[in-house]
């Protein structure tokens, strides 16, 4: 009898479980799945609301539904606190037009620091009356959500610039990914990594040191980036540092190459060398920017301001993941 019943109980306690993790575990799966499917919906509506070319009182309407109804089940499927110094969570999603700048920004929840980078409170009604932006803000999604935004990103540019890498590790040192999922009407330039300490509770960290460009790389990194993985969600953060981080002797190495490309421009176009010659010489604006970078990964880490850097974007990760 007793083996009897040990039988029954071993079929019956595995087969509890299974129904137990198979009632439970899809839960915050359907959540996500109702956010992705609102998502789709409002983007298909409201582009098509723009593709009339006169649907700007409809379109805002739109957009602000949408935003609140996807922030509201966004904070429901993340249920994330308040970060001292940063102002209330919004949907890190700023347009459902797939023809705006800024099209396919990270799902998740954003706070944005209620301080500009010199003090002043940030958003529109700075000193001057221009808007102020946020010294720092913190974009929070869960894994699974990254995961889906990395699948859709996969071939977002084209095959002919590089994409998103698809592993999380990955994307997470890469400027690509940054670019892409932060709306910022800028590509991001990676100049370093910042060797930050990673919190028992993350299981990656990364820090970069960047700046950010529409044309040549700046002569400055003014930005760090941070990022972190912990308890199925992926915390991403960036704000602009002071000082700056910059190397004089690595300028100076560009400007000299710049020099030479104006010098063979103005050769070519005096017929002092024909376009062969010209040609041998190659991209010299492209060559001094690979130098440039080059010398300052060598040299940037000698900097006192590099460890200001790295300090400030410490700060920032443990503001990001809420410690």
């Amino acid at each position: 009898m007793h083996n009897t019943f040990s039988g029954i109980l071993g079929l019956i306690v595995p087969l509890f479980l299974a129904a137990t993790i198979a009632t439970a575990a899809p839960s915050a799966k359907t959540a996500e799945d109702r956010y992705i499917a609102a998502r789709d919906a409002a983007i298909e509506k409201i582009s098509a609301i723009y593709d009339t070319g006169n649907a700007d009182d409809a379109a805002r309407k739109a957009e602000d539904a949408a935003s609140a109804d996807l922030a509201a089940q966004m904070r429901a499927i993340l249920n994330e606190p308040a970060r001292d110094g940063f102002g209330p969570a919004k949907l890190n999603i700023d347009t459902f037009s797939k023809g705006d700048e800024g099209f396919g920004t990270l799902d998740g929840l954003r706070f944005d620091a209620r301080l500009g980078k010199n003090g002043e409170t940030a958003g529109p009604n700075g000193a001057d009356g221009k808007y102020v932006e946020p010294k720092a803000h913190i974009i929070v999604t869960s894994q699974t959500l990254f995961e889906r935004w990395l699948r859709a990103h996969k071939e977002w540019w084209g095959n002919n610039v590089k994409n998103v890498p698809q592993q999380i590790g990955a994307a997470l040192k890469d400027e690509s990914f940054y670019t892409q999922a932060a709306s910022s009407g800028a590509a991001v330039v990676n100049f370093n990594s910042l060797p930050i300490a990673k919190p028992a509770e993350a299981t990656f960290v990364h820090g970069m040191l960047a700046g950010r460009t529409q044309s040549d790389i700046p002569n400055a990194a003014d930005t760090v980036f941070v990022s972190a993985i912990a308890n199925g969600k992926v915390y991403v953060a960036y704000g602009s540092i002071d000082p700056k981080v910059q190397v004089p002797a690595c300028i100076a190495i560009r400007a000299s190459y710049d020099k030479k490309a104006e010098q063979a421009e103005d050769d070519l176009r005096f017929e002092k060398i024909d376009r062969k010659a010209y040609d041998k010489l190659g991209n010299l604006r492209q060559k001094g920017e690979d130098v440039y970078k080059r010398c300052f990964a060598q040299n940037a880490p000698k900097q006192a301001s590099f460890a200001e850097a790295t300090r400030q974007a410490q700060r920032l990760l443990s503001a990001a993941m809420g410690r």
